[in-house]
């Protein structure tokens, strides 16, 4: 039991990029902005600017790294609609939304800022 639960809490969570299209777009889509390109104050500026588009942002912070060159969109839940409309109202190319699915996560969507940050929708 112990190698089970040692398994549970170091394997990554599965990655997948097939989604289903038969999804729709949630009323309140919860969202965290973390910061991947290192570039100081960006996750506030990305907060701001989803929050005022109606995006609950419930989570803010710095990713594991700070070399990402793209911003990222990742699906926690499964529905690649949320994830999608993420993507859309930040000026994200739909290729740089991926899946990572996470029963630990109490949230839709994770965005994860690179290097391009300059080039989306919040600093333009």
């Amino acid at each position: 039991m112990l190698y089970s639960i040692y398994v549970k809490l170091t394997t990554p969570p599965k990655e997948n990029n097939s989604f289903t299209d038969n999804q729709n777009v949630s009323e309140i889509i919860q969202v965290e902005v973390l910061n991947g390109c290192g570039i100081g104050g960006i996750a506030d500026r990305f907060t701001d600017f989803l929050r005022n588009n109606k995006f609950d942002v419930v989570g803010m912070g710095n990713y594991i790294r700070f070399d990402l060159d793209e911003t990222i969109v990742i699906d926690r839940t499964g529905n690649k609609a949320n994830a999608l409309a993420v993507a859309n109202a930040l000026g994200i190319k739909k290729e740089n939304v991926i899946q990572q699915l996470n029963n630990d996560y109490f949230l839709d969507v994770s965005i994860v800022i690179g290097r391009d940050y300059y080039t989306l929708k919040p600093l333009k």
